[in-house]
């Protein structure tokens, strides 16, 4: 951290998580409603308005397509709000801003090597979330890839 400000805690693995489940239940909201759009255009452009089953032979395709479309929108949902002022609601909830390293602002690459990062910490069982308890600024592996950090505001 070379020019942020020293005297501002970073988050607690305790804290990052809290602000994941205020955040996961916003997104599931936002998922559901990308979920059923898809589902119901598929539905409708792909098979005349009947579900898509295991028995189809887009099935695969299908599969992959909703996949895609909902990883996407998990990254707009994060990435806007990175990039927007550095918070997501779980955020401002508990008092957590996102902040480069250097300070400038959180770009989309940023945003994109951060979010990339922090699906493999959970594909590894949270080794990358874990990581916190042992580094000395309670750093993540998706806060050193994308040299970004994670800070306790006042609350002022």
């Amino acid at each position: 951290m070379s020019h942020i400000s020293t005297h501002i805690p970073p988050v607690s693995l305790i804290k990052r998580l809290l602000t994941i489940v205020y955040d996961l239940l916003l997104l599931l909201a936002v998922l559901f409603i990308v979920g059923t759009v898809i589902a119901a255009a598929a539905t409708m452009l792909l098979n005349d308005g009947h579900a898509i089953t295991e028995e189809h032979e887009i099935y695969t395709i299908y599969q992959i397509i909703v996949l895609i479309s909902l990883l996407l929108s998990s990254f707009v949902f994060f990435g806007w709000f990175w990039t927007h002022g550095g918070q997501t609601l779980g955020m401002k909830t508990w008092r957590v801003k996102l902040l480069t390293c250097d300070g400038s602002p959180v770009t989309w690459k940023i945003a994109a090597i951060r979010f990339m990062t922090a699906l493999v910490s959970w594909l590894v069982f949270g080794l990358g979330f874990i990581w916190s308890l042992v580094d000395k600024q309670k750093r993540t592996w998706h806060d050193l890839a994308s040299h970004t950090v994670l800070l306790q505001m006042d609350k002022s």
